[in-house]
């Protein structure tokens, strides 16, 4: 049995992917779901981003993408797709990266995830170090109480510790709440959908690393 579990997160610059070239050319932010790669090499996407018209039209566009969908929540997106341009994170994921988090923003992305003891950590680095544009950013052991702020501690997006924390702050999860999602995504400037999927997704990662 492997003891240690490491915490990951990548920076990437560079990446020619569909979702990578879509927010280079419009300067959308996206955050996706882990990719689902299919038998025939396909890849399964799904993601959202506050940009609709000028992201949807970019990703229409890209022949490597097919059936692409897009759904509106609020002022919320989003989209589902078929790629046939497998991205960086694919090549990371053969290697024994557990994928958490996507984003990408301008062209650039940011990948979070976890790696399972330093044999697998080492084949990761290696991967990433024949890659163009990918960097380590950071890496400390899952479970590690140091006195780090909570992002760091916690392995959460910066997005994710300010949704709990102002969501904390306002008395969301007070009973009975002081304060409903309306609220405190107002208080953050985003929609809704975007504080309660920040929120769903902080919880996950808090959930994860305490039971």
């Amino acid at each position: 049995m492997i003891d240690e579990c490491l915490f990951v997160e990548f920076g990437v610059q560079g990446d020619d992917c569909p979702l990578a070239d879509a927010t280079r050319e419009t300067g959308a932010s996206v955050d996706a779901h882990p990719p689902q790669l299919r038998a025939d090499g396909y890849a399964l996407l799904q993601f959202s981003s506050a940009d609709g018209d000028d992201l949807a039209a970019a990703l229409d566009a890209d022949e490597r993408v097919r059936y692409l969908h897009v759904a509106r929540d609020d002022d919320r997106y989003t989209y589902r797709c078929l790629s046939k341009h497998l991205c960086v994170v694919h090549e990371l994921v053969s290697e024994g990266l557990l994928v958490d988090s996507l984003h990408y923003r301008g062209g650039d992305a940011r990948f979070t995830g976890a790696v399972v003891g330093q044999d697998v950590l080492r084949g990761v680095l290696d991967t990433a170090g024949d890659t163009v544009g990918v960097t380590l950013e950071r890496a400390y052991p899952i479970g590690e109480r140091g006195d780090a702020a909570m992002p760091d501690r916690w392995g959460l997006t910066p997005a994710q510790a300010d949704a709990l924390q102002t969501a904390y702050d306002m008395g969301y999860f007070s009973v009975p709440r002081d304060a409903d999602a309306s609220d405190v995504a107002s208080a953050l400037d985003v929609s809704k959908s975007a504080f309660l999927e920040r929120l769903r997704r902080g919880l996950a990662r808090l959930l994860g690393e305490t039971i």
